[in-house]
């Protein structure tokens, strides 16, 4: 699932791919930019900013994606088969000379001026992986709704971002409370920031999520995806449920055990 190691990831390697280069093709395949053409531009820099992609171009623009639940850029060298899905699922294609990025599933595409990035971005809280990471900014917003929960308060990107729902369950169990706990009695609010920084500082250059420090699979993540299976600390079988009425994007995991006070 697409969080802010994530997305991090897909920037990093986009901005290897394509800045310095120019676009020898561009095909925007969504309606409102059926005849935006970026072809001939240098592309200047792909950043991420939470879970948003931010790729520059000459002459001041961004072309701006999330990802959300499944969709995925990949990058292809001349000769390669396109394999990130079939070809109705392709809804931007960028490329120069050496590689061609392509943008599979991609829910939000926009083309836009770089001064105007503020319009999809502004909103967002300190980034987790941006160089205006602030951990007091980030306690001051988590703390600014005292009886919201902390799963909820986590999953707002305007708190901080790049939290998804893997990162929600695995950072409260790691913190020994429930999801529902009101933010106003989680103990050492503190710390809630600060091991998110962490968690997502040493994952963000991982192929594959490691929250436990074992990276076998099945035992990578201590709770997520773990549901009606053991707790690897108790024993206890992992539960879930939806946390917010948000379908698959909102699925909450927790041990009983571990996370005292959980009522669902």
């Amino acid at each position: 699932m697409p969080e802010g190691d994530t997305v991090w990831r897909a920037a990093h390697r986009l901005h290897q791919a394509l800045a310095g280069h120019r676009l020898v093709r561009c095909d925007l395949r969504v309606p409102r930019l059926a005849t935006s053409d970026l072809t001939g531009r240098l592309v200047t820099d792909v950043t991420a900013r939470g879970k948003h992609l931010l790729t520059r171009v000459e002459g001041g623009l961004t072309l701006h994606s999330h990802l959300r639940m499944d969709g995925s850029w990949q990058i292809y060298a001349p000769g390669d088969r396109w394999r990130g899905g079939p070809q109705h699922q392709i809804r931007a294609i960028l490329g120069t000379a050496d590689r061609t990025a392509v943008g599979y599933r991609l829910p939000v595409l926009d083309l836009l001026r770089t001064t105007d990035e503020s319009t999809v971005v502004g909103h967002l809280g300190p980034d987790l992986l941006g160089p205006d990471w602030d951990p007091d900014e980030a306690l001051r917003r988590l703390l600014a709704d005292p009886a919201r929960t902390v799963g909820e308060a986590m999953l707002d990107q305007r708190n901080l971002a790049g939290i998804g729902n893997v990162y929600k369950s695995e950072l409260c169990f790691l913190l020994r409370v429930s999801p529902w706990l009101p933010m106003d009695q989680l103990p050492a609010p503190e710390r809630l920031p600060a091991l998110a920084k962490k968690l997502l500082e040493v994952n963000k250059s991982r192929p594959s999520r490691v929250t436990t420090a074992d990276p076998r699979p099945n035992r990578r993540l201590w709770v997520y995806g773990r549901a009606g299976r053991p707790c690897l600390r108790c024993a206890v079988p992992v539960r879930v449920a939806d946390q917010g009425s948000g379908g698959q994007e909102r699925l909450t995991y927790w041990c009983p055990h571990c996370q005292p006070g959980t009522e669902h």
